[in-house]
Order: C-alpha cells, then structure tokens, then sequence
C-alpha cells in the first residue's frame, strides 16, 4: 500500500491548517492506492515521525512525502532531510521516498498565475 504525506511546516493559528486538509481532501478520491495524511514540523500536530508511524501501522510499504513548502529553504534542504533520516532507520522496511517542494513543480506555477490573475481580476485591477 501506497501512502502519501503531505508535509507543511505548522503554525500556532488551527485555521491556518485548512488549506492544507482541503488539498488533503481533493487528493483522497483521485489516490486509491492508500491513505493520504498530514504532518508538520513544529507547533503543530502530527509531527512527521507520528504521521510515518500511522501510516506504517494502516499497511503502507512506501509512502511519499510531499513538502507542501512553495520554495526549498532551509526546512526542505536540511530539516526535512534528517527527518526523513530518522524515518528510515525507524522503519527499515518501509520505502520512503520525498519529493521535491511543490511550489518547484511547474504545474504549481501555472495554477498560482492563473489564480493571481483570476483574484486580480475580481478585484477589477486586474488586466
């Protein structure tokens, strides 16, 4: 079984998580192959050890993490890494793979443009 993590960073603010089980929430229907979780890195909860260890226990052989970060800065190049780390020598059975962050993925480009333009414009500043 296949698990996908999508990984954010966390905030004090509970509503500042919405966004993030709303992506969660689109994702389910359209990943049969297994369950699709949250965790984050600090000041909020799962933390990315509990959230593997979850989806390990559900039957997941290989889960992906998805750093829900728009850009790689020091949380995706050095934090996530020894994570991920810890992960592996905690699960040795288990394939963990990462992806890159998913604001370096063109795809994300577009849509953000497209919504940029599209708040823009009901705004009517917008070209």
């Amino acid at each position: 079984m296949h698990g996908l993590l999508l990984f954010a960073h966390g905030a004090r603010d509970p509503a500042w998580s919405r966004p993030f089980e709303a992506i969660a929430a689109r994702m389910r229907p359209r990943h049969p192959d297994g369950p699709i979780a949250l965790a984050y890195l600090e000041l909020m909860q799962p933390s990315l050890p509990d959230a593997v260890a979850q989806l390990a226990a559900a039957g997941c052989t290989r889960i992906t993490v998805l750093p829900m970060f728009l850009g790689a800065g020091g949380h995706v190049r050095r934090d996530l890494p020894l994570l991920l780390e810890a992960q592996r020598q905690a699960h040795p059975d288990l394939a963990l793979h990462c992806s890159c962050a998913i604001g370096e993925a063109e795809v994300v480009h577009e849509a953000l443009a497209d919504a940029a333009l599209q708040l823009a414009r009901q705004d009517g500043t917008g070209a």
